[in-house]
């Protein structure tokens, strides 16, 4: 046995932090030592979904965790929305891998201030996603927890080999698509945090929500982009790369140029923005392209098609060309209006960041 603990409250001052590394960072060095072994396992961690092969099928898996407190404000997101939102982003990961959602298991760790009412709100959130996804509940776990409200999804899809898009295939001259307008949520959560911190000691507040109904429902009710998905089917456009847009679209377009060896241009006034969106940067004093490029939350799809299917996507309802993919000695930038380049940085959401 050893001699003593190796206690974490006595961190040595060689020692990393974890903020050094950032969450991406830390998945990549604690993953680094992990080789597939069976043959089953064709794509482990750095996609949006595993991918397992089982004959003429493959298996996509992927699982998510949120965080009372980290992920969400109790004091501002309901219950019910909370569940549907939990399960939303797991069924995005398998649209983005081009699969279906099929199944997901739900794991809660649950505090004594929460009623079995409480469970209920979540799960009838849960059931209304699955409901309209036509996804099934088939497992979990709970647990006492001592933090709060936690709950974990893993959802499970299936593709066929040949569908499946992963963040490694795009290739120069290919064309840089987005689905749907970016900035939203993150617009809709600054609104819900502002009217959180006005209704503090006041009883009986009404917040100000009157024509910023679309700005919240994309923070507390996000879609997976299932027609997306499907309108690309139709339409016999497989994407060289796709994933989706939780964290930012500049980590997501760095994410992609790292795992295909690429750089990219962006074009600013090709990013699709809603007119909400621009209204609630205006009043919070925020720049506008910012908050679309770094806000996160959006889950929209951002993908990459080769030049050849330019037509096909320009006719497509809900989808924008916003830049091309470049060499990788050309780097990742950001084309202003007035034609300056600036470096895209990953400046959207850090589990592991300082200010958290």
């Amino acid at each position: 046995m050893p001699g003593k603990f190796n206690s974490i409250n006595h961190m040595d001052s060689n020692q990393t932090e974890i903020s050094n590394l950032g969450e991406f960072g830390l998945i990549e060095r604690i993953t680094q030592d992990f080789p597939l072994k069976n043959p089953e396992s064709k794509v482990g961690v750095g996609d949006d979904a595993a991918v397992l092969s089982f004959g003429d099928k493959d298996v996509l898996v992927t699982t998510d965790l949120l965080l009372e407190g980290i992920h969400f404000d109790l004091r501002y997101v309901p219950l019910k929305h909370l569940g549907y939102k939990a399960a939303i982003v797991n069924f995005s990961d398998i649209y983005a891998m081009n699969g279906t959602p099929r199944q997901i298991t739900v794991s809660l760790g649950i505090s004594s201030r929460f009623t079995v009412e409480h469970i209920d709100a979540i799960y009838s959130g849960i059931r209304l996603a699955c409901d309209l996804y036509g996804v099934d509940l088939v497992g979990g776990d709970t647990s006492a927890s001592v933090t709060g409200l936690v709950i974990s999804i893993t959802c499970l899809g299936v593709a066929s080999p040949e569908d499946v898009v992963r963040r490694s295939g795009a290739r120069p001259t290919d064309i840089i698509c987005v689905s749907g307008d970016l900035g939203a949520a993150f617009m809709g959560l600054q609104l819900l945090e502002r009217e959180n911190r006005i209704s503090a000691g006041q009883k009986d507040f009404q917040p100000d929500f009157a024509g910023k109904e679309y700005i919240l429902e994309r923070q507390l009710k996000p879609e997976a982009r299932k027609d997306i998905v499907e309108l690309l089917r139709k339409e016999g456009i497989k994407p060289t790369s796709m994933m989706d847009v939780s964290d930012g679209l500049s980590s997501e377009l760095l994410h992609i140029c790292k795992a295909s060896g690429t750089g990219c241009r962006v074009y600013e006034d090709k990013i699709p923005i809603d007119y909400q969106t621009a209204l609630m940067a205006e009043e919070f004093n925020m720049n506008l392209v910012t908050a679309a490029m770094n806000g996160g939350e959006d889950y929209e799809l951002l993908f990459t098609v080769p030049v050849t299917d330019h037509e096909k996507i320009e006719r497509m309802k809900g989808v924008t060309m916003i830049g091309y993919i470049t060499k990788p000695e050309l780097g990742c930038a950001m084309v202003t209006r007035d034609g300056t380049e600036l470096p895209v940085k990953a400046q959207g959401w850090n589990a592991f960041s300082e200010s958290e």
